[in-house]
This record gives structure tokens, C-alpha cells and sequence, in this order.
């Protein structure tokens, strides 16, 4: 039996998880180096944030109640099984899920050193987070009759997570990071009850504005003695366009011809411009998850190549 997954339920997903990877950036940074060589200063911030850790997983245990008595309640209750949704919206939800692991893989590494946790400890248990926080979400997918569980969102969350925790038990740093960045599409106002009406809504639920990138930090690679702007990254995107529904066959009974869009363009890494306030590392971190517009050479099979200017 076919069903198709709807953009609100995808969309309030993203909601949730979006909320928790804030909460985990916003108690995840380091220490000041002031605050890094008092050990006193250091135990009072580890007891501190890991009170923090455990108020997180109660508010998630309480958002997991919340939602299943008010979305799942709608539908009717069946026996754990899964719906292959693998071919909707050309994956982009699935790079999606990909996003929202990592950055909260990421983000829990960050926490858990912040508390004193080894290093090691940290890399393997913040890394393990996305999947962990993400995998509650479709066991309840699994039990709804409209949905199932998805074994490429569990898969998606999974690469997610495991990329994070690649990077810190190799590096102890993010060389590849992930980034988002939205522009709005004309095909909204087509089906806004899927695509969103208005900003706030299309920002989450219209695929076709989206676009995923992998940020690649050059500098990283290359000798201390390199003269290479810390600065200056190359970011891989992906995004898609003409999707007014979820299945090519149905956009193109519709009249539209869905298809793929490519991305090479620079990026800006703004971890380097790290320093001792706190405040000013939490606004780094978060403006460095997004692409900020930069030039870009495009490839879609539709135009072939196309230069941005400025792609955001």
C-alpha cells in the first residue's frame, strides 16, 4: 500500500530536530583560555553543562510524548514495518537528515568535551548523538499506518553521525562540514499546502529553494607554512528543481520536469576567526552551517552550465 509521506510531517521533523541541534550549539563551546587553565572554572562549567545534558534529554523525551499524542494520535496504530520513500523529492530529504546527524553529532562532540570528557570519549559518544536523537522519530514512523519507518532516513542519519565522528577521531577537527542555504522558488504559490505559503514555511518545506553543500577546508590539508587564506573553502552543492510533487511520475503528469542541480563555488570558513568570547564563537558556529553567497558554477541537464554571481 502506497503512501505518500507529506511536507508538514517532514517539515515539523525538521522543526524538532532543528531545535534540539540549537540547544546543543548553544552550550556546546569551549572554554576561554582563561577559563581553560583554571581547573575550578573548568569543574563548575563540566557540572553545569552536563546538568544541561540531562534537562536535553528530558525536553526530548517530553517533545518525543508530545509528538506521538499529537501527530501519530491522527493515525491509525499497526505493527512496526517500513515504507521505502527513497524515491521522493530526487533525496533531498534525505541529505536532510544527513544535515540535521551531523550538526548534531557535532554539536554534542562539542558539549561533551566541554563537560571534561576525554577527547576519545567525546568523539565517540557526541559523534553517536544525531543517530541516537534522529532513530526515536522513525520507530515512530514505523508504528503510524500512514508512514513507516524509512531505511534511508535511518541510513541518511547514520552516514550523518558517522561522519561527524570520522572527522574528530581522525583530526579532532571538522575538515568537510555541511551547510544549508534556502532561496525561494517561484513553484510555492503552485501547492502551498505542500511547498509552504510564505517565507517561514517555504524555508522548510519547499525542496526546490534548498540547496545541501560540503564545505571542503583546503587550508587544513596543506603545511602550517602554507600561505593559503585559512579563509577559503571549496563547497560541493546539490539541490533540485521543478518538484511540485514528491514522485518524478507525478510531476510529470503534472506538467513538470524535475530534475537535478550541481554546484562548485568558494566558500567562507569562519572557525578561523574564533577567539575568548563565547558569545561571538556561538554566532560563528552557527553562520558557519550555512553557505553564504558566493560565487558558483551550476550544472543541471536542463540550462547545462550556468555561472552565479553570487549563489546562496
Amino acid at each position: 500500500m502506497f503512501r505518500s509521506t507529506p511536507n508538514l510531517r517532514l517539515a515539523l521533523k525538521r522543526l524538532i530536530l532543528s531545535s534540539l541541534a540549537g540547544f546543543f550549539i548553544l552550550f556546546s563551546q569551549p572554554l576561554s583560555a582563561q577559563e581553560a587553565g583554571d581547573s575550578s572554572n573548568t569543574n563548575a562549567s563540566g557540572k553545569r553543562t552536563r546538568n544541561i545534558a540531562i534537562a536535553a534529554a528530558a525536553a526530548y523525551g517530553l517533545t518525543l510524548y508530545g509528538l506521538n499524542q499529537t501527530w501519530y494520535q491522527e493515525h491509525s496504530r499497526t505493527e512496526f514495518h517500513f515504507f521505502n520513500d527513497n524515491a521522493q523529492w530526487k533525496q533531498l530529504d534525505k541529505v536532510g537528515h544527513f544535515y540535521s546527524a551531523y550538526q548534531i553529532s557535532q554539536a554534542s562532540i562539542h558539549l561533551f568535551k566541554h563537560a571534561g570528557m576525554s577527547r576519545k570519549k567525546a568523539n565517540l559518544w557526541g559523534g553517536m548523538m544525531g543517530f541516537l536523537i534522529m532513530a526515536p522519530i522513525e520507530v515512530l514512523d514505523g508504528f503510524s499506518e500512514q508512514y513507516g519507518a524509512s531505511w534511508g532516513d535511518l541510513m541518511a542519519n547514520a552516514l550523518g553521525s558517522g561522519t561527524a565522528m570520522a572527522q574528530y577521531m581522525i583530526w579532532d577537527q571538522a575538515r568537510f562540514k555541511p551547510k544549508f542555504s534556502f532561496s525561494p522558488s517561484s513553484l510555492a504559490e503552485e501547492r502551498p499546502q505542500v511547498l509552504g505559503s510564505g517565507l517561514h514555511e517555504e524555508f522548510i518545506k519547499d525542496y526546490n529553494g534548498q540547496t545541501y553543500w560540503l564545505s571542503t577546508d583546503i587550508y587544513a590539508f596543506l603545511p602550517s607554512s602554507s600561505k593559503f587564506p585559512k579563509w577559503l573553502n571549496v563547497a560541493f552543492g546539490y539541490g533540485a528543481n521543478n518538484m511540485i510533487y514528491a514522485l518524478d511520475n507525478e510531476n510529470q503528469a503534472a506538467g513538470y520536469d524535475a530534475y537535478r542541480q550541481y554546484y562548485l563555488a568558494i566558500d567562507f570558513d569562519l572557525s578561523y576567526l574564533s577567539g575568548d568570547s563565547k558569545f561571538l564563537n556561538t554566532m560563528i558556529y552557527i553562520v558557519d552551517m550555512i553557505h553564504l553567497p558566493a560565487p558558483a558554477l551550476e550544472y543541471n541537464r536542463v540550462d547545462g552550465f550556468k555561472f552565479h554571481f553570487l549563489k546562496f
